[in-house]
């Protein structure tokens, strides 16, 4: 699975230990950046780009999906929901991070960095990456519900 990961300066510490241990168990992690730190960076870039990947990459059949970080990882998740396509997900529990991907087929998650250990911010991440989404024909009907509100500005009743 391709990972796309971005973040700010809060969670620059974080990512660093992500790429390494999500490359180690397999996973393709693409940085989206920053590269260095930056006290007054500015998230939203990153994590934008990181969602455009995501949704890209699944777009053209490749099994991938995002993570984004930063203090809280509130505005993280904002950013990445700009995305047309993006479903990303604020994780602050395993269970947050599992109903993420089984009820909404969530294809960002968000923590925050400075919310969580780094053992706790990485178990939710796994928990994240590695719980399929349940194909339940209500799920799919609601999520298709707002992709048609994406798309056509029109609330499906």
């Amino acid at each position: 699975m391709r990972v796309h990961i971005a973040t700010d300066h809060a969670g620059m510490e974080l990512s660093s230990h992500l790429i390494t241990a999500l490359t180690a168990k397999g996973y393709e992690m693409v940085d989206h950046g920053p590269s260095a730190y930056d006290a007054e960076d500015d998230y939203p870039s990153f994590c934008i780009n990181a969602a455009l990947a995501v949704v890209a990459d699944q777009a053209a059949g490749v099994d991938a999906l995002g993570i984004v970080l930063g203090g809280s990882g509130n505005g993280e998740q904002i950013a990445a929901n700009k995305v047309k396509g993006a479903r990303a997900a604020l994780a602050w529990n395993l269970d947050t991070a599992k109903l993420a991907r089984e009820h909404n087929d969530a294809n960002v998650v968000a923590v925050g960095g400075r919310q969580h250990t780094v053992e706790e911010a990485t178990a939710l991440i796994e928990a994240f990456l590695t719980e399929p989404f349940s194909n339940a024909e209500r799920h799919i009907r609601r999520i298709g519900k707002i992709a048609a509100y994406e798309a056509t500005g029109v609330v499906a009743e």
